[in-house]
């Protein structure tokens, strides 16, 4: 279960670097479309990504946190802790 939780978090982060230099190179070719396309791809990897995470692991930000009944991050490892790494 600790290797499903680096490789998630790892492919987090990959899309996230992916996104921010698609951010960059579209600031300065708007309407590329191969460049807009990438964009959208790699977005919906990342926010799959993201549900699985929190699916199997909890919410990776507060804002993520299930509130119905009860308010679900704190109820994670913190990330100091050696289960969240």
């Amino acid at each position: 279960m600790e290797n499903k939780r680096r490789q998630l978090m790892y492919a987090i982060q990959m899309y996230d670097f992916y996104l921010y230099e698609l951010q960059l190179y579209l600031d300065t070719h708007p309407t590329c479309r191969n460049g807009l396309f990438a964009f959208r791809r790699y977005k919906e990897l990342r926010e799959k990504a993201v549900r699985s995470y929190n699916e199997l692991f909890g919410p990776l930000t507060p804002i993520q946190s299930g509130c119905e009944n009860v308010f679900e991050w704190a109820k994670g490892p913190w990330p100091w802790e050696k289960e969240a790494n």
